[in-house]
């Protein structure tokens, strides 16, 4: 999954990290890319920190999705 920005050219961070989705706290694969010059700004901790806070597993998700028909 893609997080932040990644310029044209730009080398590719790719990182991992403990996701849990924040419905149920199932542990999901935490594999993540940025770009280098994005990684560890203080523009990519606070939208790391955003998406850990609200990440949903696919279940949950559509769970939720097909509430809202």
């Amino acid at each position: 999954m893609i997080i932040g920005k990644i310029s044209e050219n730009e080398q590719i961070i790719k990182f991992d990290a403990k996701i849990h989705c924040t419905n149920c706290g199932k542990q999901v694969p935490g594999g993540l890319k940025t770009g280098e010059k994005y990684y560890q700004t203080q523009e990519f901790k606070i939208e790391l920190e955003q998406f850990l806070e609200n990440y949903l597993c696919g279940q949950c998700r559509d769970k939720i999705r097909n509430k809202k028909k």
